[in-house]
């Protein structure tokens, strides 16, 4: 019996010693970051929405001293994203091809990927869930919950040799599944950045030269209710091309999520009230006096509409506003 009982506690001791030997999960976001963005890798995934499955490649190498990365739909009508260094360059069926100066690529990705873990760690909480395995691979899993419970949360599955993502589920406030990224492949090879290099030879579209936004402060209105770490990314101001209404916005991000807030005078067409989400987005509109208030992200409907409620208009008569708005 004494032998069992010391057995027993050698055990219980030595799975401990395990556990604390393992990094912690804000360790493995770090390791993470720093895998996608130094790592030459290739990875074949499927995106599985509510009612949609898309499947996709993505490669990444460093060339030289710049970044290069590749996403190519593998369904469907062409559609690509490029990009070198700081520039990034968009394909996509019935438009011309344009490119924009930016390190970040707008691709359905893992939004974690691109997000600095220091900043995120104010405003979640991560979580280590143990080991699984995904993809054909043995996995290390975190949690990464919001602190509030105004937003989405993650759970990610962790590739245990690259520490590259393999699964990443995009979770509602129930915690029902809103998105999943899941890889079928991934291969790790210094030869993906040899055919990458390729790119660099490819003659792509000029950089545009975008207009300069206004500043948050030049607008008539302010959002008086956002959740804890929501900043104000840029405000703009512009005419729909198709109805040539005049049209206020402000972005906001915590840098995990983003919404925007849409502020036009109301007209015969604006709705009272109007909520919907598909998947990961949600639309809230609302008509309050003479203007329509419409928020549009990737945030629950509870947070949208409550984002919407605070929206406080300091003046906005209808001849002012058609005078502040550039055609």
């Amino acid at each position: 019996m004494k032998k069992i009982l010391i057995g027993a506690l050698a055990l219980v001791s030595l799975m401990s010693a395990q556990a604390s030997a393992e990094p912690s999960a804000e360790a493995l976001l770090h390791q993470m970051d720093t895998a996608s963005d130094t790592l030459d890798y290739e990875v074949s995934y499927i995106l599985v929405g509510k009612n949609s499955l898309e499947p996709l490649r993505f490669r990444h190498a460093q060339v030289g001293d710049d970044a290069y990365g590749h996403l190519m739909y593998l369904s469907g009508p062409p559609r690509e994203v490029i990009r070198r260094g700081g520039e990034i360059s968009y394909f996509e069926p019935g438009y011309d091809p344009f490119t924009i100066a930016s390190d970040h690529m707008v691709a359905p990705l893992p939004t974690l990927i691109q997000a600095d873990i220091d900043v995120l760690a104010n405003h979640y909480d991560f979580v280590s869930m143990g080991h699984a395995r995904e993809a054909g691979m043995d996995c290390q899993v975190v949690r990464i919950t919001p602190k509030d419970g105004e937003r989405y949360s993650y759970v990610l599955w962790l590739d245990e040799n690259s520490k590259l993502p393999v699964r990443a589920d995009l979770l509602d406030r129930d915690g029902d599944p809103l998105e999943q990224y899941r890889a079928l492949s991934l291969v790790v090879s210094s030869q993906i950045s040899t055919s990458m290099q390729k790119l660099a030879e490819l003659a792509l579209p000029p950089v545009l030269t975008l207009p300069q936004t206004t500043q948050r402060s030049d607008l008539d209105w302010q959002v008086t209710a956002l959740p804890e770490g929501f900043e104000p990314v840029y405000s703009n101001r512009h005419r729909l091309m198709m109805t040539k209404r005049a049209v206020e916005s402000q972005m906001f991000s915590d840098g995990l999520f983003s919404f925007s807030v849409y502020l036009a005078k109301a007209d015969d067409v604006s709705v009272r009230k109007q909520i919907v989400r598909q998947g990961r987005r949600t639309l809230h509109s609302v008509t309050s006096g003479n203007a329509e208030i419409t928020v549009v992200g990737d945030i629950p409907p509870e947070t949208a509409k409550r984002v919407a409620e605070s929206v406080r208009i300091t003046d906005m008569p209808a001849s002012k506003s058609e005078q502040k708005v550039e055609p």
